[in-house]
């Protein structure tokens, strides 16, 4: 110990007392200090200082009309960049702007075509297509540059987007007021079309009351038919009346093909009701096989398809009624209808049982039998297959068959009339003509009965129809949806524009890049600073004393730890107090400092008292590789395979980390793992100082020698 006291305070005297070397250390001391301040302050805010990052911007835009408004994005374009200082936007012709790019007058250069607007409009035609934005970049220039453009030429198409969504949704929200306008405008209109449902569901009786009387009407009518036979005389008086009447009739028929017409989308809107029942009771059987579904929701799912089986099956039953009826007039072409039909019936009789058990075993608690579920699913989907069956052939089979069926009437009512007409003309043939009106009034009368017995599922529909009104009465006013509809169009195409907004909250805010790279410059520096006092100073000590390797080493290291202390204090308080970086933590941002500088020197120092020069050129290895790997400016994640796998094993990777809990505000269970490292890495150095100086001294020592004599090597 007392040579290791011996050798430092003579260094230190030996400073002191000779006015050259102390300007030399003074020297060795601030230079770090510059290293990092200079860095620091050339990256203080790069960000905040881009507007004058020349980027051209041509607009060739036409415009177009939307829905009858011209509009030009282009221009707005345009007129939002004036308002946006980030980058130094030049607005020039596209000649000028790729010219420009091209020899580096500008970083980079932004063309809106021609169709941009009119590309952009056809979102409300057929055949949508996204318009282009051109954009060049000159990456010759600067390596960040195009990274900073393009995050310019990004946010173009953020702020294109957010206007046109505004102006699309402002028409289409336009759209919508104007229909909640018309809507109250034509709401007398519509009251009378409600009071004409109720009034005909009321008259319904009447009219079934007036097609008995028709039917009554068409016997009496071949009767009168028969006589005029016999007495020819009274023929053309019967005809005029019938020639009304079959006016009358075909009418009527007509009416009635109408309504088939009519009522078809209604049948089918019931056939889908139960194939979505069916559909729905399938996937009920896949909630039931989740063990980790809530037992509530399975009770409420139960429930739910209970009743909606329980609706399918009245409407089923509504829908056999009607096609049997129907099947008549058909002439037996959609028999194939009710047969299905009664076998959806039994299928939901069963899925009901089935039901009824699965819901009885699970209010018990219990879990339902697989093979309960596994026939659930199988019927389920029988049911579900014989309805889209019949959903299938509806357009192209079922209602064709009614439609002809009914025409078929409708057209031997006109030849009936028809012949009426031709009997007043010709006398002579009205024998004919007659006997082919008593057959067709037969006919005419056994449609109008089958008209008859449909006329139940179209009362039924009509009731129907009416129900759906009072409910939908009850459930809220036209008036409220007409209010709906007449709201601020602007205010709701604002919020579609932009529905949701980051609200940003910085966790550990720091004002600056500046601040932000401190901690990386000025371990940076500390390193720097080791590698100088080692390249100027030398670490072995040149006397006559015969000392050994652990005081030399030890002695010549305090003179080396107390400089390195020096400069790292100068780093660490001219960042503070000089450029004014902001730090959370001040005094432990100088401690840190503190112990990096040690940790650092120690580790410099030992490479160069051991290995000699050799040790310096380690020393500058370590520098590189620790600039790339210690994830001090890009996240390491973003560098290559062999950086991320040296990354937890370099000192700056630490050094860096406690520096920054200071800046930002520190978590000490981080900095403790940190100073474990940084410990660990001494301790290594120390060992190795200790363990190989002297042995390697020797060896090295003819090597030394030899390459002394070159007058190049020192």
């Amino acid at each position: 110990m007392k040579n290791i006291a011996f050798i430092f305070s003579r260094d230190i005297r030996n400073i002191i007392t000779n006015w050259a070397a102390l300007v030399i250390m003074l020297g060795l001391v601030m230079l770090p200090s510059l290293y990092a301040w200079f860095n620091i302050k050339a990256s203080w805010d790069p960000y905040g200082n881009t507007g004058d990052i020349a980027i051209a911007v041509a607009n060739n835009d036409k415009g177009t009309t939307l829905r009858g408004k011209a509009i030009n994005l282009g221009n707005e374009v345009i007129n939002s960049l004036k308002d946006n200082h980030k980058l130094g936007w030049r607005f020039v012709s596209e000649a000028d702007a790729m010219r420009g790019v091209n020899h580096g007058d500008y970083y980079a250069s932004i063309i809106i075509p021609e169709s941009f607007s009119a590309t952009i409009a056809t979102v409300l035609s057929d055949n949508p297509t996204k318009a282009e934005i051109l954009y060049y970049v000159n990456e010759k220039i600067n390596a960040v540059s195009p990274k900073i453009t393009s995050s310019g030429a990004s946010g173009i198409i953020q702020e294109v987007s957010k206007n046109f969504v505004k102006t699309a949704n402002g028409t289409i929200f336009k759209i919508f007021n104007e229909l909640g306008i018309e809507l109250q405008e034509q709401l007398p209109t519509i009251e009378k079309v409600r009071t004409l449902v109720f009034r005909l569901e009321k008259n319904f009786p009447e009219i079934n009351q007036a097609v008995k009387v028709a039917i009554d009407d068409i016997h009496k009518t071949d009767q009168l038919v028969t006589a005029a036979q016999k007495n020819l005389p009274l023929v053309t008086d019967i005809a005029k009346n019938g020639q009304a009447f079959a006016g009358g009739l075909d009418t009527f028929l007509s009416a009635a093909s109408g309504a088939a017409k009519d009522i078809g989308p209604n049948v089918k809107q019931d056939l889908l009701l139960l194939q979505q029942t069916a559909l729905s009771t399938q996937q009920l059987t896949s909630v039931l096989k989740d063990p980790n579904i809530d037992p509530s929701v399975v009770t409420e799912t139960l429930d739910h398809v209970s009743s909606r089986l329980e609706l399918g099956l009245k409407v089923q039953s509504q829908l056999v009624d009607w096609f049997d009826q129907l099947n008549q007039v058909t002439g037996n072409r959609i028999g194939f209808v009710s047969t299905k039909l009664r076998q959806v019936e039994d299928k939901m009789k069963q899925q009901q049982t089935l039901v009824s058990s699965i819901s009885s075993a699970v209010k018990k608690g219990e879990k339902p039998a697989a093979d309960l579920v596994d026939r659930l699913n199988q019927v389920s989907g029988d049911t579900s297959k014989i309805l889209g069956d019949i959903i299938g052939r509806y357009d192209s089979e079922i209602q064709p068959a009614i439609l002809s069926g009914l025409q078929k009437a409708q057209q031997t009512a006109a030849k009936t009339q028809t012949v009426l007409n031709n009997a007043l003309k010709s006398v002579p043939d009205v024998q004919k003509v007659l006997s082919d009106a008593s057959k067709g009034l037969t006919i005419g009368s056994q449609k109008v009965s089958e008209i008859q017995k449909e006329l139940p599922a179209v009362e039924a529909k009509i009731s129907e129809l009416a129900q759906r009104m009072r409910e939908f009465e009850s459930e809220g006013s036209l008036q409220e949806v007409i209010g709906l509809l007449k709201n601020n169009f602007q205010l709701e195409s604002q919020f579609f524009a932009e529905p949701v907004v980051l609200k940003e909250n910085q966790l550990y805010p720091i004002p600056n890049y500046g601040s932000a790279m401190s901690p990386f410059f000025s371990t940076l520096a500390l390193w720097v600073g080791a590698t100088l006092l080692v390249s100027l100073v030398t670490t072995e000590v040149h006397d006559e004393n015969p000392y050994k390797s652990y005081e030399v080493y030890f002695g010549r290291f305090l003179t080396f730890l107390t400089l390195a202390l020096l400069q790292s204090i100068c780093v660490t308080t001219g960042d503070m107090f000089v450029l004014g970086t902001y730090v959370v933590d001040k005094p432990w941002f100088v401690v840190f400092g503190l112990v990096n500088s040690a940790v650092f020197m120690l580790m410099v120092y030992t490479l160069v008292s051991v290995f000699g020069n050799v040790g310096k050129a380690l020393a500058i290895v370590m520098l590189v590789l620790q600039l790339a790997g210690s994830g001090g400016t890009f996240p390491i994640q973003t560098t290559p395979p062999f950086f991320r796998a040296i990354h937890p094993f370099l000192p700056f990777t630490y050094g860096i980390s406690m520096m920054r809990e200071s800046v930002g505000g520190i978590i000490w269970s981080i900095v403790r793992n940190d100073l474990i490292i940084m410990g660990i890495f001494a301790a290594i150095t120390l060992i190795v100082g200790l363990a190989l100086k002297g042995i390697i001294n020797q060896l090295a020592a003819g090597l030394v020698k030899k390459a002394k004599e070159s007058k190049l090597i020192h």
